[in-house]
């Protein structure tokens, strides 16, 4: 029999059950999106302007519709990938323009320091006479290198000194000696006494150059050897004639490797072999020995062959010498051993070519 109580009854069950149901939908969907909000953020430049009304009027916020959230579907990630700018200054490299100072170390050449700093061999020499005095072969370990910041050259300024003087002394532009600021030149006083240089006081001359003194051996010729008479005890004092050279010339010692200095026309006009104490060393051509024996210019043991063809040839730091002055030699003959004497900072063959009193490039010449 049908019971209207009882139909309230299970209807009203129903309605709860529905309502339980549609909550726990609710909650799960909530929880959803919290759970996808934080595993997939949006990014602030994914985001997506809302357009807002400025100034509403109380009339328009009265008739406005809400406005409609996007859907998520909706939102689509920015092809292009953000990043965040980069601040790099940067800062252009400014030349040097102090003078430094180096030490020189065991193994160390002319070449090789000036390879380090940039500057060329001769501005070395230029930069330090006091202490090599010209010569590539006075640098010892220990000794305390003016390392110029520039190629040029190292002056002290002397009482009367002007800029214009100096710069015609050494070959270079006035200009650039004002200019360089490691000089330190007050302009408003160049027009004074010494440019306004205090006498004592050490430049810079960018670009300026100097002769350097050749202290090797001069062109003794058989006609003259005692023009070499300076030189030391080794010189010959008589006029000699003997063989006469081809103009063909042999290695002169049995190693073939160049030890520390190379040609350098400037700097040093000649080769360094290396080699063992008492390697041999032999008379590159046929000629008179013109000088035999010790050298007061840092050569140590230093044979000197006149060829009699315009070519002379030296051998210098020997260990010994097997050829007296007025000797003729020929080519390929022993004249001595190869050593360490004199300014020398290990056992090398230090040897020059000259032609018509120029020292040339061996390594052109010799087979």
């Amino acid at each position: 029999m049908f019971s209207l109580g009882k139909f309230a009854k299970t209807a009203g069950l129903f309605l709860i059950n529905i309502i339980v149901l549609l909550a726990i939908g609710f909650a799960v969907y909530l929880g959803w999106l919290r759970f996808n909000q934080q595993t997939n953020p949006v990014l602030a430049s994914e985001a997506v302007d809302i357009p807002l009304e400025s100034n509403p009027s109380p009339q328009s916020d009265q008739a406005s519709i809400p406005p409609t959230l996007p859907s998520l579907a909706q939102i689509q990630p920015d092809r292009n990938i953000s990043r965040h700018a980069t601040y790099l200054t940067i800062i252009p490299e400014r030349p040097p323009t102090e003078v430094l100072t180096y030490t020189v170390k065991s193994g160390d050449t002319l070449f090789t320091i000036a390879e380090r700093y940039k500057i060329q061999p001769a501005t070395l020499l230029w930069g330090n006479y006091e202490v090599l005095q010209d010569n590539p072969h006075f640098l010892k370990p220990g000794q305390i290198l003016n390392i110029l910041p520039v190629d040029g050259t190292y002056y002290q300024w002397q009482e009367g000194d002007t800029i214009e003087k100096v710069a015609q002394f050494f070959k270079t532009d006035a200009q650039k000696i004002l200019e360089f600021p490691g000089n330190n030149i007050d302009l408003t006083k160049i027009d004074e006494p010494n440019s306004g240089i205090e006498p004592g006081t050490w430049i810079v001359v960018p670009g300026g150059k100097r002769a350097i003194k050749d202290w090797g051996p001069p062109a003794i010729t058989r006609k003259n050897p005692a023009s070499a008479r300076f030189y030391g005890s080794g010189s010959c004092g008589e006029v000699y004639e003997g063989a006469i050279g081809s103009g063909s010339f042999v290695w002169p010692t049995t190693e073939r490797t160049i030890s520390g200095y190379q040609y350098d026309p400037t700097v040093h006009p000649a080769i360094d072999i290396a080699g063992q104490i008492g390697n041999p060393v032999f008379a590159v051509d046929a000629g008179v020995v013109v000088y035999s024996g010790w050298s007061d210019f840092g050569y140590g043991y230093l044979i000197v062959i006149d060829h009699g063809n315009g070519w002379q040839s030296a051998y210098a730091h020997l260990n010994s010498v097997a050829a007296g002055c007025g000797v003729s030699v020929f080519r390929g003959g022993a004249i001595g051993t190869l050593g360490n004497s004199g300014n020398s900072t290990g056992p090398h063959l230090h040897f020059e070519l000259i032609l018509n009193g120029v020292k040339v490039n061996p390594l052109e010449y010799i087979q």
